[in-house]
């Protein structure tokens, strides 16, 4: 998957945001998160620093396993929606699609 491209703004230039579905998981991995976010690369450090308590802090998620980009946030809550509501074992089979070992994609960004 690679680093996400990012997003550069500035005078004269258009560029369009990008919003990410993301899925974390914990060293044992045996609890799943998701997650939406229009910066990824800060978003997956604000949770490797435990900035915010929560469900991430409390069950020590820090390993990025998945994601997917979107052009508009719209289609990313509702893909956020969609696979919160879907079977653990759907889940596990998005993520070995295409992430088979299950490792840390964000492991290179820092």
């Amino acid at each position: 998957m690679g680093i996400p491209r990012p997003v550069e703004w500035g005078r004269g230039k258009f560029c369009m945001k990008q919003y990410y579905v993301y899925i974390m998981t914990n060293k044992r991995k045996n609890v799943l998160y998701i997650g939406v976010t229009s910066n990824l690369q800060k978003r997956i450090s604000e949770h490797k620093k435990k900035l915010n308590p929560g469900f991430t802090f409390r069950y020590n998620i820090n390993a990025l396993i998945y994601y997917e980009e979107y052009q508009y946030i719209n289609d990313a809550i509702a893909r956020e929606k969609q696979l919160k509501n879907w079977r653990r074992e759907w889940k596990e089979a998005l993520v070995r699609n295409i992430n088979p070992t299950w490792k840390d994609l964000s492991q290179e960004w820092y």
